[in-house]
């Protein structure tokens, strides 16, 4: 017998190296698999923590698709279970920007622009 997990139980994993999904009754760690996912990790962070089962059925995922989910399997979902919203997005929203670098560059390279205009216009007009 499979361990069997609450839908609670899968909220807790929701960062890149915890990151469980819930699809078709049961319970999958994604956590080694999200560097590889030919969709990109981030729809992957999105339903992080909880039931996946209506967004992986929409896309109509390959045969190779299935053969991986399936070792990536650690145990069933207690459907019984009370629905849970995962603790997310907090967390990696802040895993987010370190990835994507410091916030705020489009202010800085909207004020270089304007500085060259400026400067330019300064030495037209000399």
């Amino acid at each position: 017998m499979s361990q069997v997990y609450t839908y609670a139980d899968v909220a807790e994993h929701v960062l890149p190296d915890d990151c469980w999904i819930a699809i078709d009754g049961k319970v999958y760690n994604v956590s080694k698999f999200l560097d590889e996912h030919p969709g990109g990790d981030e729809i992957i962070y999105e339903l992080a923590g909880s039931d996946a089962t209506e967004y992986f059925l929409d896309i109509g995922h390959s045969d190779d698709a299935l053969k991986i989910l399936k070792t990536l399997c650690i145990g069933e979902l207690d459907l019984n279970s009370e629905k849970v919203q995962p603790k997310k997005h907090q967390v990696l929203h802040e895993d987010e920007k370190s990835r994507n670098g410091p916030q705020g560059n489009g202010y800085i390279a909207v004020f270089v622009a304007l500085c060259c205009l400026a400067l330019g216009h300064y030495i037209l007009n000399e």
